[in-house]
């Protein structure tokens, strides 16, 4: 593939860094090794994925076609269907799929220490994430934007389509709700992050109809113009913050904030792409990848040390923070970094609608994944390098560590991880914050690593600053996966409907638009609702129900693509999709066997109901707490039934996978391809002059 010797000792060079650096942060027991390390594994990797590994699938397993025509020139209808600048999408792309996993996930998953995440990470985006997200874009391409469940609905036949078409509406469903709940978590009583984040709703429609209306086709003018308004937003936020008279109209309770994200879900669902969903996405992206470029540089410049050891004695379950053994916990916890299944809805949901050639797939679809384990990496070195002390005694329930402060710090030095009371309140009043004790859900130990970083580059005096602008970027960017999401499960469910009532499953009739938009955003907004009234802040029941089922959904997705490229008579290219489905389902099935059958109350759902359900009965429970504890009873055992119904689904789905693919390859009769036909693309002149 390399024709050019200097090429070939370029990339060579880079193989050798990564495996240096791979090798340090692996080997490395005891002795404190720098953060540098770590970026510099992540980069050589990607970088040497990217080159190789997609081109050689691109080029042999897919065959991408740029002289084809995509749906988006074929059905474009202005308001789903729409050819769009690659790097507009790619921006939708990426805002939309980098929601909290990569942010929260590494965060939490890094109790075990920074080694078994920070692999799982690398080995997992590389062979994994992006191989699901470039393929199930391309196939659903191929296939006129069709979505993942009716791909399957399609290729696999009844039992397994139908299976998959139930089976990721209803994960969709969970996974957008705990978008939403982590969402209002990082906007309550944040007048700053609220207040910016509003603003980027109309700042995302004036640029949407700047491009589209007042200056067509001037993209960088459009993203100069969104840019600097949102630097001017983001200041504003800060103001606002400190303004006596204006922080009260953005200062709210988290069931206020879930009514505001239920209805901006509706809207981004129903109002044409171009106007509020791309644009959002595309200037989100600015915020985000500036933010990670930013947060890069301060870490080069500072070099810090990894204080987090590279394995913690909680790998055997007994961790502070969630319950449950590395294996298979981590690969759960960390979902998004690694592999999404989310990710699959979005590359056959919204993108697909977009591309202006095939040519793209690669960038959007392989490069999009990798630059989101990018931003995992990152957020596992912020939560690395704060003293484990710290970050435990941020992250920890009160309900295991105590709560009073003065307990909560003896028994997490008694774990050998020493922090004291006064380190804890220094610590708060640097991020102009009362207390960081007990601040579960990830989103305030991530918060608080960056603004040690961006301090220690740009100055100390700045501390509270950088933490509450790392609270705002969190929020900004999960909830351009909600509103993504939204719109994706809309598209799902006139897919399903479309199999009942063929005007039902018209993405342009607008009855069906309201309809559809309607009932999914009640669907998310009712999990999202009983998340927000829970006393214990809702991420510990919903989280681990997030992490199995996306983990399932990607196994779903990667069926799918397995089943695609047997009927394909590409036999000896399946093994890129069928050995991480493998480990995908037997990771997602042990953990949800945990999940079920743990008489540990930290573990199982069952176990944890049956012992709020005592608890209540014999009268222990305080009267706040017993108030809302059927409310949880009920909630810990859907999610337990939740998790078998997703299983059983899973099995389902997988077997019919290889009965189809067994038939193919006997020469019996199976669901045909429904590849759409070759059809010369008109675009193709300008997509080369480009």
């Amino acid at each position: 593939m390399l024709k050019n010797p200097m090429q070939s000792l370029w990339w060579l060079a880079v193989a050798v860094l990564g495996a240096s650096a791979l090798g340090g942060i692996a080997l490395s027991r005891g002795e404190s090794i720098n953060a540098i390390w770590l970026i510099t594994a992540a980069a050589c990797v990607f970088a040497l994925a990217y080159r190789f590994y997609a081109a050689w699938i691109a080029a042999r397993v897919l065959v991408l076609d740029e002289t084809r025509a995509t749906p988006a020139e074929r059905f474009n209808d202005g308001r789903d269907f729409i050819p769009t600048n690659k790097w507009i999408v790619f921006g939708h792309h990426f805002a939309a799929i980098a929601g909290p996993g990569p942010l929260i996930g590494p965060t939490l998953a890094a109790q075990f220490g920074y080694l078994p995440g920070t692999l799982w990470i690398l080995i997992g985006a590389v062979l994994g994430g992006c191989v699901q997200d470039m393929t199930i874009m391309f196939f659903s391409t191929r296939r006129n934007g069709r979505s993942l469940g009716q791909m399957a609905r399609d290729e696999l036949g009844p039992i397994g389509g139908i299976a998959a078409l139930i089976g990721t509406l209803m994960i969709m469903v969970i996974l957008i709700a705990v978008l939403g709940l982590v969402v209002v978590n990082a906007m309550k009583h944040s007048p700053w992050a609220t207040s910016t984040i509003a603003a980027t709703i109309p700042i995302a429609v004036l640029v949407g109809l700047y491009m589209r209306d007042i200056r067509p086709g001037r993209v960088l003018e459009g993203s100069l113009l969104g840019l600097a308004l949102l630097l001017l937003a983001v200041a504003g936020g800060g103001w606002i913050d400190h303004n006596p008279s204006l922080r009260p109209l953005f200062d709210h309770e988290g069931l206020t904030l879930a009514w505001a994200v239920i209805a901006y879900g509706f809207a981004a669902a129903i109002l044409p792409v171009w106007l509020l969903l791309a644009p959002r996405d595309y200037l989100s992206t600015f915020m985000k990848l500036g933010t990670i470029l930013l947060l890069a540089i301060a870490i080069v410049v500072m070099q810090p040390e990894i204080k987090m050891p590279a394995v913690t004695q909680f790998i055997d379950g007994s961790g502070p923070i969630f319950g449950g053994r590395v294996f298979p916990f981590v690969f759960i916890t960390i979902a998004c970094g690694a592999v999404s299944g989310f990710h699959s809805l979005i590359a056959s949901g919204t993108t697909p609608k977009l591309l202006a050639n095939e040519k793209d797939i690669r960038m959007i679809g392989y490069g999009g994944m990798l630059l989101e384990s990018f931003v995992a990496i990152m957020a596992m070195v912020a939560a690395s390098v704060l003293d484990p002390g710290v970050f435990f005694a941020i992250n920890s329930p009160a309900g295991v560590v105590g709560k009073e402060a003065a307990d909560a710090v003896a028994k997490i030095t008694s774990w050998g991880f020493p922090v004291t009371v006064e380190q804890m309140e220094t610590l708060a009043r640097e991020m102009g914050e009362k207390t960081l004790f007990a601040r579960t859900g990830g989103a305030p130990s991530l918060a608080v690593g960056m603004a040690s970083i961006f301090g220690s580059a740009f100055g100390q005096n700045l501390l509270a600053m950088w933490y509450h602008f790392a609270i705002m970027f969190e929020a900004v960017f999960i909830l351009t996966t909600l509103d993504a999401g939204t719109r994706v499960g809309r598209f799902m469910l006139q897919d399903f409907l479309g199999n009942f009532s063929p005007r039902l499953g018209q993405t342009s009739w607008y009855p069906s638009v309201i309809l559809t938009s309607a009932i999914i955003v009640a669907a998310w907004g009712y999990f999202l609702y009983i998340g927000v009234i829970d006393p214990n802040g809702g991420v510990n029941i919903l989280w681990p129900l997030f992490g199995i089922s996306n983990q399932m959904l990607a196994a779903i997705a990667l069926s799918v693509a397995t089943g695609i490229l047997v009927k394909s008579g590409k036999l000896k290219y399946t093994w890129i999709s069928a050995a991480p489905l493998a480990w995908l389902a037997t990771v997602t099935t042990t953990a949800a066997w945990v999940k079920v059958t743990s008489p540990d109350v930290r573990i199982g759902f069952f176990a944890a109901a049956n012992d709020l359900a005592d608890k209540l009965a014999a009268g222990k429970l305080p009267p706040e707490k017993a108030a809302v504890a059927p409310q949880l009873i009920f909630n810990q055992q859907l999610d337990a039934w939740l998790t078998l119904f997703f299983v059983v689904l899973l099995w389902v789905i997988i077997f019919d996978m290889l009965r189809v693919c067994a038939g193919h390859l006997r020469g019996k009769a199976v669901p045909p391809l429904t590849e759409s036909p070759h059809e010369p693309s008109r675009l193709v002149e300008n997509w080369v002059r480009d």
